[in-house]
């Protein structure tokens, strides 16, 4: 991923010294078991333990180099490690074949960049649940279709944006779990050239799960709802900042994106403030869709396995987890510094003459026995008065002789006071916060 769109905190999993660490952590691990198996001498370890060392720059730029000539990354490491370790080193990546070292250290890097993500989940409810007691009670224009419904809090809304964060980080956490998975079961998982023993300690040694049964490869369905859980997590995301992008359209203007001193809206227009965080967090949710369903063709491979999903991967394994990093924290801070304008809601609340009243004066007529689809007739004519003739609603109903033989003025007026959308904001914070607002 390119650095605009990245943070160091996770990119950094992703560098080729980084991959090269866990290889290394891979083939110690397994070299381990071997020796707790009586496979292999404990002063063949011993040696590559201490040689083995840390890796640079400049040692990946020596493997790329060996690669040129092997063609095959994991000879040019290994080749690499003979160079630096000695005969010892013939001990390393015995009964193994390279995908138990490529996707035990995928394994581990994906679950260290779960990780991560999950304190970006965390930021973000804390973030959403902030803001969502600070508006528990300030009162705005329900949509739907994007048509003037009822009243709503801007706080209810927030609680609806946390109890999706709350299930984003369930998937995210099962996720992680079903990729923390190793393996060291040989060509084509048979174990044919070491016990399964040398398997169960190096996953544990590592912190992973051994896989019940592989193939040559760990199966790809695991990472497909890895990456599923990514794109899931961005749509979610995508879908708050398409509300953000609609609450500050000029003709809305309810709530706005940070503003800083400086900023620049236009090259061509120096009145412009544009959702440009909320228009960026759209756009890179494409992309996590689009890993996503890269991923799912990675679950079907030839036989025991092929390579088809390995250029895949090299990809969207780091570019979907620096992303989805990338995206929560930016919807965070965009959160914890959002404005909000609690008098242009009111404003809105206002603008159609209290048509947004139309269902209590429907119920009402039902509840003195009319029929409802005659009350639904006399309230929509009335509201239909205000739309194409601008009579205000209230005046309207206190005009119609067929409302007023069935209720009184005084009765109609109580149809408008506030409030009455406020009566469960309470009983809605404490089943999502566990809490009172």
């Amino acid at each position: 991923m390119i650095p605009r769109y990245s943070r160091k905190e996770m990119s950094s999993l992703w560098t080729d010294v980084a991959r090269l660490r866990r290889w290394r952590d891979v083939e110690l691990a397994a070299l381990e078991g071997m020796v707790q198996g009586g496979i292999a001498p404990r002063e063949a370890l011993e040696d590559c333990l201490a040689r083995a060392g840390d890796f640079t720059e400049a040692d990946a730029a020596r493997i790329e180099e060996i690669e040129r000539t092997t063609k095959h990354d994991v000879i040019a490491f290994l080749t690499f490690m003979e160079e630096r370790i000695g005969p010892s080193a013939r001990w390393l990546h015995l009964g193994m074949t390279s995908s138990d070292v490529l996707d035990t250290a995928l394994g581990m890097s994906l679950r260290d960049a779960a990780g991560l993500i999950l304190q970006g989940v965390e930021r973000a409810m804390a973030a959403v649940e902030k803001r969502a007691f600070e508006h528990a009670r300030t009162v705005m224009m329900g949509r739907s279709h994007g048509i003037h419904a009822e009243p709503i809090t801007f706080g209810h809304k927030l609680a609806i944006w946390y109890d999706e964060l709350r299930r984003a980080r369930t998937r995210i956490e099962r996720a992680r779990d079903v990729v923390s998975v190793g393996m060291i079961s040989g060509a084509v998982g048979t174990f044919a050239h070491l016990p399964p023993s040398v398997e169960v300690f190096a996953c544990q040694k590592l912190g992973l799960t051994p896989a019940p049964a592989s193939s040559q490869i760990i199966q790809r369905d695991r990472h497909a709802e890895y990456f599923s859980a990514l794109a899931l997590l961005g749509s979610t995301l995508e879908k708050f900042a398409v509300e953000i992008r609609h609450l500050q359209r000029t003709e809305v203007g309810e709530a706005e994106e940070p503003f800083t001193a400086g900023q620049k809206g236009s090259s061509a227009m120096p009145h412009k403030r544009n959702p440009i965080l909320s228009e960026n967090l759209s756009g890179l949710a494409r992309l996590l869709r689009g890993y996503a369903l890269s991923a799912l063709e990675d679950v079907a491979l030839w036989h025991e396995r092929d390579i088809s999903h390995s250029s895949v991967e090299r990809v969207i394994a780091p570019d979907a987890t620096i992303v989805a990093d990338f995206m929560l924290h930016r919807f965070s801070g965009l959160m914890e510094n959002l404005r909000v304008y609690p008098e242009r809601m009111q404003k809105n609340l206002e603008q159609l003459g209290g048509v947004v009243n139309s269902q209590r004066i429907l119920l009402e007529l039902a509840r003195k026995g009319m029929d409802r689809q005659a009350a639904y007739v006399i309230v929509q004519r009335n509201a239909m008065r205000m739309f194409e003739q601008g009579v205000p609603f209230r005046q309207a109903l206190l005009q119609d002789k067929d409302l007023l033989a069935v209720m009184t003025p005084a009765e109609i007026e109580d149809c408008f006071s506030a409030g009455y959308h406020l009566k469960h904001v309470d009983d809605i914070f404490q089943r999502v916060f566990g809490r009172r607002a």
